[in-house]
């Protein structure tokens, strides 16, 4: 099943530079939506996710500029990327010299395309293929959480488990465009990019990308 999911993203997708962060290739798409029937045929369901897996999506761009800009924040650490879909991140914060870096994510196509993508960058990224948000945070120094708020339901779920990594000591950067679901009350911005996202779904071909850190527990926004 590993082999064929892998040669499925090959098959779809095309090796090359990410827009702004040229030192990382991915296997990336030209269009989503053939690209998603394409994922409903092979995989004979109708309601199968969206490939988020086959773009670089606006917030993991931001992540991937600030770690660039800010190796500290991941050098020498454990690093854990959430919702990783193409690994950008992971592979983002192994390129600024992480020591272990983990791609979570519960598609099996994302989970064979971080595979790919590390694999071409010459990294080493561990795949975590499950909903950890049903788990205690992990033990990492380095929680990266990019695009994880276009959907209502996954937002609920995401912030309280980063809440809890933060009250662990463990650090969390968030990344995103500024979408509907992103509690911004509970973030400090860090960062804010112009970043070209390689995918037609986003509202704009180049679009604001901000790096957040979590609001200290107890902090008020003033």
């Amino acid at each position: 099943m590993a082999a064929s999911l892998r040669a499925f993203v090959l098959r779809h997708t095309h090796l090359r530079a990410v827009p702004g962060l040229e030192e990382i290739r991915l296997h990336l798409a030209e269009e989503a939506i053939p690209l998603w029937h394409a994922v409903q045929i092979d995989t004979h369901d109708t309601d199968a996710a969206l490939p988020y897996w086959a773009f670089a999506w606006v917030g993991g761009l931001a992540i991937g500029r600030y770690l660039r800009e800010h190796p500290e924040a991941a050098q020498g650490r454990r690093v854990f990327d959430l919702a990783s879909g193409s690994g950008l991140c992971a592979i983002a914060s192994m390129h600024a010299g992480a020591a272990e870096a983990i791609g979570a994510d519960i598609d099996a196509f994302a989970a064979a395309a971080i595979e790919l993508n590390a694999r071409a960058n010459g990294r080493r990224v561990t795949v975590v293929r499950r909903d950890v948000l049903d788990e205690e945070p992990p033990d990492v120094d380095l929680i990266l959480a990019g695009d994880c708020w276009y959907d209502a339901r996954l937002a609920e779920r995401v912030l309280p488990w980063l809440q809890r990594a933060r009250d662990r000591g463990i650090d969390v950067l968030v990344g995103d465009p500024g979408r509907r679901f992103l509690p911004t009350d509970g973030l400090v911005e860090l960062a804010c990019y112009d970043v070209r996202t390689t995918t037609e779904l986003e509202d704009l071909e180049r679009k604001q990308g901000r790096v957040y850190a979590l609001r200290p527990a107890g902090a008020s926004k003033d």
